[in-house]
């Protein structure tokens, strides 16, 4: 089994910052891709960006330019930077980590940005 605990939402202003952290812990194998999802109210959860292992990135067109995500595979943890925060952001953000066949969800961390 693997646990993840995410950190860092909170309420802020348009076109500030927040620093998303997520640390995973239990079984976690040496190949994986961690990742942060959103789901705002009334709609669907989506994916806001993902990394590899090896550093390999994907992110959703709406946060190109704006969020930069990255890892710490000694600390099993990931991270989302996120800056010029928008009210559109506004969501529960949650954590990801696929391996092997499995998927792992974090229980979420709320972001609201307000204008």
């Amino acid at each position: 089994q693997v646990q993840l605990v995410e950190s860092g939402g909170g309420l802020v202003q348009a076109g500030g910052s927040l620093r998303l952290s997520c640390v995973a812990s239990g079984s976690i194998f040496s190949t994986n891709t961690m990742g942060w999802y959103r789901q705002a109210p009334g709609k669907q959860r989506e994916l806001v960006a993902s990394i590899t292992r090896s550093g390999s990135t994907n992110y959703a067109d709406s946060v190109k330019g704006r969020f930069t995500i990255s890892r710490d595979n000694a600390l099993n943890t990931v991270y989302l930077q996120m800056n010029s925060l928008k009210p559109e952001d506004t969501a529960v953000y949650y954590c990801k980590l696929s391996q092997i066949w499995n998927e792992y969800w974090g229980r979420g961390t709320q972001v609201t940005v307000s204008s």
